[in-house]
Formats: C-alpha cells, structure tokens, sequence
C-alpha cells in the first residue's frame, strides 16, 4: 500500500481586488479563445485558403458568445433542467460554474454556420480550420477542473501511486480524472489534429478535421468517463453510463459521417505549409 496524494490546496481565485475576482476557470476559457484565434488567424490561409485573418478576427465574437450561451444552456437542459426551471435566475450565475462542453461545441457549431452564411465562406472550411484549435480549450477547461478540485475521479486502488484525495471527495483515494481528461481531450487530440492538418490532401478535403475532431473527443470522453465520478445529481444512466457517455456517441456517429462523405474542395493546389 503506497501513501496517497492530498489534493493540493489551490485557490480558485487567481486574481482578487475588492469585489472583482478572475478566476482560474475564467482564465482558461479567455486563454483558449485567444490562443485559437491567433493561431486560425494563421490556418484560416493554409492552401486551400477558406477565410482572410480578418474573417477570423471578427469571429472570435461569435465564437465567445458560442461557448458561452452553448456551454451554459448545454448545462441547464443537459444536466440539471428541474433545478433550472425551480430557478430560473440562477442561469445567469456563471460564477458559480456549470458549464457543458458539449453544448459549447453546439454553440460553436451555431456560430460557424451562421458566421460563414454571413461572410459567403465554406461553413465545413471554415470549421476545419476552428476545429485544429478546440482541443487547446479542452485541455485548459479540465485543468481549470482540477484546479478548482471539481469533477474528480472515481475511487483509485490504494496502489496507484497518482492516487489523490480531493477536499470534497471523501476520505477515499480517487483517480484524477481532470487530469486524464486534459491529456486526451487536449494534449493528445491536439497533437492528432496538427498531424492531420499538416496535410493538404486531408485540408482539401473538406468536413475531415472536424470529423476527426468530433471523433477523437467523443472517444477520448468516453474513456475519460470511466475514471470519472458521475454527478451526484445524476449519477449512471443507461446501463451503467454517463451522461457525459451518452452525449458522445452521437457525436462520434457525426464524425464518422463528416469523415466519409468529405470530398476534395476544387480548385485547389496540393503544396506544403
């Protein structure tokens, strides 16, 4: 039997002076919207070129307001609609956290549709190019998790040695899961999207990056969920899984459809970026 891991005391307030605060989960959220959007400024040209930068300057409004309304109303109708229609007011309390990362992709996949209506771009392009940049606030936003000691893990054998006790986890050892989770919703599926994009013949195939995209997420959250602790206000679902699970799979069956049905876009001109 190895000695478990305490829970490191981190404040989640990373920033207070008199009645403002900016929280580290705050941070993570603008961190990722401004790394993505200086970083598609740049994809946005890759050959077959789908955007000017200016096109993705004036997205990230509509991308802000995409993760925010989605994430928060993905939480509301997703995970606690009772509690929400008892309190109607508390929706608009952000501050104190809830947020659903599948109704902020929905969110975002609004805002691209009708961003790309407006400006006369290809939308399936035009999200490739957003997609290559999602997992830097997946990764992020479960950080922020564990940073705030929220959404730990389930109960760890006394053995592994990364076990962890988190302050309103119990007494019992349990996997860190946030961290889990920001390995292969971020890091890893990061690291497979820049792969694939580097690609012309995958870039000139419209609809692939984000099929590739839908596909490793739904994959790499539904094995993060099995370290996960379920929310108590839910707990497990259909045959044992997660909501969490269960938002997945139509997710990875979009993937699959974007990925084989994406065609080459034409004209376009196979060279290196």
């Amino acid at each position: 039997m190895l000695p478990v891991l305490m829970f490191p005391q981190f404040d989640p307030v990373l920033i207070a002076i008199g009645p403002l605060s900016i929280r580290w989960y705050a941070l993570a959220y603008i961190g990722a919207l401004v790394a993505g959007w200086r970083l598609v400024r740049r994809w946005v040209t890759w050959n077959p070129e789908v955007a000017t930068p200016e096109q993705a300057d004036d997205f990230l409004t509509w991308a802000t307001l995409g993760v925010v309304l989605g994430g928060r109303l993905g939480y509301v109708l997703f995970y606690q609609p009772a509690f929400f229609a008892e309190n109607p007011l508390q929706i608009l309390a952000l501050w104190q956290g809830g947020m659903s990362f599948h109704g902020g992709m929905l969110g975002v996949a609004i805002a691209i549709v009708l961003f790309c209506r407006s400006q006369g771009i290809s939308v399936l392009g035009f999200a490739d190019r957003i997609a290559i940049a999602a997992p830097i606030g997946l990764g992020l936003g479960r950080i922020a998790n564990f940073i705030n000691g929220e959404l730990w893990g389930r109960e760890a054998p006394d053995t592994l040695p990364w076990a962890m006790i988190f302050p309103n986890g119990g007494p019992l050892p349990r996997h860190p899961s946030q961290i889990y989770q920001a390995l292969m919703e971020g890091l890893i599926l990061f690291v497979i999207m820049l792969l694939c994009a580097r690609s012309p013949a995958i870039r000139a195939r419209f609809g692939a990056l984000t099929g590739i995209f839908l596909s490793g997420y739904a994959i790499a959250r539904v094995i993060g969920e099995f370290f996960r602790q379920p929310d108590a206000f839910l707990g497990f679902l259909f045959a044992g899984a997660t909501m969490g699970q269960m938002l997945s799979v139509p997710m990875l069956i979009a993937g699959i459809v974007l990925i084989a049905r994406a065609t080459p876009a034409t004209p376009y001109r196979l060279t290196a970026s």
